[in-house]
């Protein structure tokens, strides 16, 4: 046999040898953090879901056990190495609802469902491009933008209901273009409509469903390009206007659910809020084209009285270290307020924990873009 024959032959071994020997990539490992204890803490800890970039498949789970003061970083993968394109693509919401956990993956057209207790994965719903999900009397309901991203063709968008038990769609209605957050007061679901994906031709209402006939029967007309939305327990509606990005400002607004009419403008930009009790805690990420760059803000509002506080949350100086503050939760039984930090969007992010004195307690590094929070009791 000639020498070239032989080395070709060696060539054809070693392939087959490194085939034979490759393995399945692996999930990416679980990372563990410490923080501060909480051992006599009612709440158990809860669950933060970070969006990773769009289109990079880097949505992931964390974990905090609050008691004990571990922070788990990549939870889902550990938990569920047989997934393995982890969690999927952009995590735009999460929630609990009795002993399961939900979270809406954007991108990857579907809502994930685990056990909360453990966050092993249950199974499934596919809704095409969802965001938002919200909870009542036993059924789940989910925002969805349908069409393809960034399609200014799009058509309306749709809100589904998911029978929690069942884990399938019931009923759909359909509402604006781009649907957002939702809330639901009484026998009625709210819902804000962006209209995103055809500037300067946003939507600017608020649709209206009876839960009953799962029909929409009215709209409230509220300002551009609308995205949160926040029950408080006076039967208000917190709704943020990210405006236009050019002259039209982010504007916060206060509909009244007895009349479905708006009362009330705050003159601030608002991004993001959490309500707890008689408080709102908002953040400000405000961009504009026309300066080039964010403009950022802290606030508090008295929402029995509907009045802007002169305080604000963080007392301590250290907002100065949030880079792009991308999400906020209040712990309703210690008043923690944790505030995330996307930084620029491609690196881990950061969770800060602010008692209710507005003083830094701790920091720890999260996922990529890290968003949303739900508690575990």
């Amino acid at each position: 046999m000639s020498k070239s024959k032989i080395h070709r032959l060696l060539i054809v071994f070693l392939v087959l040898g490194f085939v034979a020997c490759r393995k399945d990539p692996m999930p990416l490992p679980a990372e563990v953090s410490r923080v501060e204890p909480e051992p006599t803490s009612a709440i158990k800890g809860f669950y933060l879901v970070n969006e990773g970039n769009m289109n990079m498949n880097k949505a992931s789970l964390d974990y905090l056990d609050l008691v004990n003061g571990i922070y788990t970083r990549n939870l889902y993968n550990q938990v569920n190495p047989e997934a393995t394109k982890g969690l999927g693509d952009v995590g735009n919401d999460i929630g609990i609802y009795g002993n399961k956990l939900y979270v809406v993956v954007n991108i990857s057209n579907k809502v994930e469902v685990m056990q909360a207790k453990t966050g092993k994965r249950i199974g499934q719903i596919n809704i095409t491009n969802c965001r938002y999900v919200t909870f009542n009397n036993g059924k789940a309901y989910v925002s969805a933008y349908l069409g393809k991203v960034g399609d200014p063709t799009a058509p309306n968008g749709m809100v589904a209901e998911i029978d929690t038990a069942k884990l399938t769609i019931n009923r759909t209605v359909e509402v604006g273009r781009q649907p957002e957050e939702m809330a639901i007061i009484g026998n009625k679901l709210y819902i804000a409509n962006s209209g995103g994906y055809s500037p300067p031709n946003y939507e600017s209402t608020v649709s209206v469903i009876d839960l009953t006939t799962f029909k929409e029967i009215k709209r409230i007309e509220v300002a551009i390009n609308l995205h949160r939305l926040k029950a408080d327990r006076y039967g208000d509606l917190y709704v943020t206007s990210r405006g236009d990005y050019y002259t039209i400002p982010s504007r916060l607004f206060v509909i009244d659910t007895h009349t479905d009419r708006v009362k009330k403008v705050f003159d601030i930009a608002a991004s993001n809020l959490a309500i707890d009790g008689d408080l709102a805690y908002l953040y400000s990420t405000e961009w504009n084209y026309i300066q080039g760059k964010n403009t950022i803000s802290y606030h508090m509002i008295d929402v029995k009285n509907e009045m802007l506080l002169d305080q604000k949350f963080i007392t301590d100086g250290t907002e100065k270290n949030i880079k792009i503050p991308y999400g906020i939760a209040v712990n309703p039984m210690s008043k923690d307020v944790y505030v995330t930090d996307a930084k620029d969007y491609v690196t881990p992010g950061k969770l800060h924990c602010y008692n209710a004195l507005g003083k830094l307690k701790w920091s720890v590094t999260t996922g990529d873009i890290p968003a949303h929070i739900a508690f575990v009791y």
